[in-house]
């Protein structure tokens, strides 16, 4: 059963153009410990695809916390949500700390996808209640 849904669009050169007002410190505030890493390695080899990635990210948990219905208060924050791939590429949503333990309390499996263009990034969430069978 469907728990709740959450869209967002995401305007890339505005990302952009926060990292180079803010610089790493806006990364290290979006993103969690197993992002950051990716996000660094990507960006060596090509700063548009390290900000993209960052922008994706952002996206991606800005749509989470519309599907969970908190929005960006406890206990979503920033970095207890981690958005990750599969060796397959298939994008999927890690939790930590207290936001892990209130949605599992909570019964929910989230799917998550992501686009990037040019200019805007887009994601998807759909969060739903786990299915017990009688």
């Amino acid at each position: 059963m469907i728990y709740g849904i959450g869209t967002d669009v995401c305007d890339l050169r505005r990302i952009t153009d926060t990292y180079a007002r803010r610089g790493e410190r806006f990364a290290e505030k979006v993103l969690g410990p197993g992002e950051l890493q990716i996000f660094h390695a990507r960006r060596v080899r090509s700063e548009s695809r390290g900000l993209a990635f960052l922008a994706t990210r952002f996206s991606a948990k800005e749509s989470f916390s519309k599907a969970i219905g908190l929005g960006m208060r406890m206990p979503m924050t920033w970095r207890a949500c981690e958005i990750l791939n599969h060796p397959s590429g298939q994008p999927f949503v890690r939790l930590h700390g207290e936001l892990a333990e209130w949605f599992s309390a909570r019964q929910l499996r989230a799917h998550v996808t992501l686009s990037d263009e040019t200019d805007y990034v887009v994601s998807f969430v759909v969060v739903e209640t786990e299915t017990t069978s009688p």
